[in-house]
């Protein structure tokens, strides 16, 4: 077990922490909703999970069954998923954003028969499959009032299935990662003890629940801190600074593209500091940082951004800069909880500072994938890592650096060109605020790299430009042959721009 605050919580399931944070700290804030203007304490939180699972068992779901979520965030959302969790259901995330086939496939393939929904979300559920097939319950406030007293499932252990939560697909089908109760608490854990979450802390969730960042991160790691967490239905430039300032944040966690639209916005309208001196950290995940960005961003608002990765396989975090001591511009830092190593490809660690595919082992690795054996064996070994497709080198001190995906390398004329080298040199002019390198097959050298962006308002940059810069930042052969300017990048769920689609996209 992991020494650390929230070290203790690792070998239990989500209902224990829910009812020992009832029990020691009812009272204390655990959720704030500022776009219903609700607020649900420790206390509240258990009564609501508690009417959750003797709802669904009054209608004969069992421990074990598969009832999916389709919700928007805020605390009908967090009460619903919690509750799932609390009475040993396989909480099945349906990402709204994924189009209707996914989403009917996700339905199908998990065996869906409950959907917890809203007004709003039941009709996209609906156009994506049809009236039959699942039994819609929508959940409003009226639904957290129910009649308690009715039969309860049984309690879930540690080792039990507890989310099931699918890939976005970018290189085939979806795969649903199976994630246990331990898992979930362990990749909780994870997160408090590298970001020093402690009960008087707040942080703000705009990613949504159906990905694992909005839900490990944010969510399970107030859980198991015991402190709150502010959620919004939505992440809104607008409205972000306010929310922290209203709510008094301590924290947020937020993606690349997320921290670039702040920051133009900030450039553009200016930034009031005021109300925000309590703020300790934002924190950038789900895909590799600029350093460009990185800098401008503390510079600009004066607060620093801890680099972390994770994966959904992983129920989040597995690597983060530290609080204090060396954070390194450029790397997503550090393991915690967890153990990391770069191999080879017989999966033998090689020497630091030589590039290989990043592995992780610990207990926050996914049972597996569902109904998935071949894909299971060929991420999962028999030594316990994890094969992560990410492509990478880990300096002298344990930092790793991202370099690419083994699956997005572009080879040029025979030689290996990471997009993530091109992408920095891309994010270098202020005017980029999305950007992402591609390789296109050609009949010269097999592929060429291309490049999608999307610039600020009123930027005359044109591709010329762009590929002169690159040119002077990586040299002419790996820089783009063709830049695209384009109103939006494709992107998946957590705001992960989706480079194979860029190719469908421009094609």
């Amino acid at each position: 077990m992991t020494d650390g605050p929230s070290g203790e919580l690792r070998d239990l399931s989500i209902r224990d922490v829910i009812d020992k944070r009832a029990a020691e700290t009812p009272e204390q804030l655990f959720l704030i909703d500022p776009t219903s203007g609700r607020s649900l304490t420790f206390s509240e939180l258990c009564a609501s999970a508690q009417t959750v699972t003797e709802t669904l068992a009054s209608r004969g779901v069992c421990r074990g069954d598969t009832v999916a979520y389709a919700m928007t965030n805020g605390a009908d959302a967090a009460r619903a998923v919690l509750g799932l969790l609390y009475g040993g259901f396989l909480a099945t995330a349906v990402n709204l954003v994924s189009g209707k086939q996914t989403i009917s496939y996700v339905l199908e393939h998990s065996r869906t028969k409950f959907v917890l929904c809203q007004r709003d979300t039941r009709s996209q559920i609906e156009e994506a499959i049809g009236a039959g097939g699942v039994t819609f319950i929508e959940v409003d406030e009226s639904f957290f009032s129910s009649t308690a007293g009715l039969a309860a499932a049984e309690s879930p252990g540690d080792g039990d299935d507890g989310l099931l939560m699918y890939t976005s697909g970018t290189t085939g089908v979806p795969k649903g990662v199976v994630l246990s109760h331990r898992n979930l608490l362990a990749g909780a854990c994870n997160t408090a003890e590298a970001h020093e979450l402690a009960p008087d802390d707040r942080g703000l969730c705009v990613l949504p629940l159906y990905h694992i960042n909005g839900l490990c991160v944010t969510l399970l790691g107030a859980l198991v801190s015991g402190s709150c967490v502010i959620m919004p239905n939505r992440f809104s430039v607008r409205q972000f600074w306010s929310e922290l300032r209203n709510h008094k944040g301590t924290w947020f966690s937020i993606v690349p593209t997320q921290v670039s639209y702040l920051l133009n916005e900030a450039e553009t309208t200016g930034h009031d500091r005021a109300g925000l001196e309590q703020l300790r950290f934002g924190r950038s995940a789900s895909a590799a940082l600029a350093p460009d960005v990185q800098e401008a961003f503390e510079s600009l608002f004066k607060i620093p951004i801890i680099e972390t990765m994770g994966l959904t396989e992983t129920a989040a975090q597995i690597l983060s800069n530290p609080m204090h001591g060396t954070r390194k511009i450029g790397s997503p830092g550090i393991a915690y909880g967890n153990e990391v190593i770069v191999a080879d490809e017989e999966q033998n660690e090689v020497s630091r500072g030589v590039e290989g595919e990043v592995l992780v082992r610990g207990a926050n690795v996914m049972k597996g994938y569902l109904r998935n054996k071949e894909a299971t064996a060929a991420a999962l070994l028999p030594s316990g890592w994890l094969r992560t497709g990410d492509l990478g080198r880990m300096d002298d001190e344990g930092y790793v650096t991202i370099t690419g995906r083994l699956k997005e390398l572009i080879i040029k004329g025979g030689e290996n060109i990471a997009p993530r080298e091109v992408d920095d040199a891309l994010y270098s002019h202020p005017d980029v605020i999305e950007a992402a390198a591609f390789g296109r097959t050609c009949e010269k050298y097999g592929q060429r790299v291309e490049a999608g962006v999307k610039l600020r308002n009123g930027s005359t940059l044109n591709p010329k430009q762009i590929i002169a810069l690159c040119e002077q930042r990586v040299g002419k052969f790996k820089a783009p042959d063709f830049v695209h300017i384009l109103p939006e990048l494709p992107k998946g769920p957590s705001g992960k721009i989706q480079r194979n689609k860029l190719q469908e996209l421009t094609g």
